[in-house]
């Protein structure tokens, strides 16, 4: 069994991990909703100032209304992000242009995210932060069991 069917599953809990899948997105999305989770996408391979991300991973995410540049907002709206259906699943291909770039930003935002993803009161949240980049200290979602 791949580490993303195991967590939708439920096997795994809810986290923040890297993946080094080449999955499509159509197919993780079909396997994501297939699962009954709720999928967003955040494509951020051109992103590397920490307004820009804000704006895109807030519309991604629909935490308000997409305008709002402040990192503060965004790690608020991730605090408060309420998860429907089984959960949540957010896959962030291009996270290492911002972790680049503006590591302090990087870095708070991948702390918000653990700190959500940890919060299972208000529905399960997967972050999925897929490629290569500088070295994490995150679980590694296997490809394959």
């Amino acid at each position: 069994m791949s580490g993303l069917a195991a967590l939708l599953a439920g096997h795994n809990p809810p986290a923040v991990h890297q993946w080094h899948s080449n999955a499509s997105v159509p197919d993780v999305e079909h396997a994501v909703e297939k699962a009954g989770w709720a999928f967003r996408y955040l494509d951020a391979w051109t992103i590397e100032d920490r307004a820009t991300f804000c704006k895109a991973a807030a519309s991604v995410l629909d935490l308000h209304d997409g305008d709002d540049a402040e990192l503060a907002t965004l790690c608020s709206g991730l605090d408060g992000l309420r998860a429907d259906r089984n959960g949540l699943v957010l896959l962030w291909d291009g996270w290492s242009p911002l972790a680049r770039h503006d590591e302090e930003a990087f870095r708070t935002v991948l702390a918000a995210m653990e700190r959500r993803s940890a919060d299972t009161g208000k529905g399960a949240a997967a972050f999925i932060l897929r490629g290569e980049g500088p070295p994490l200290d995150l679980e590694e979602l296997p490809i394959k069991h």
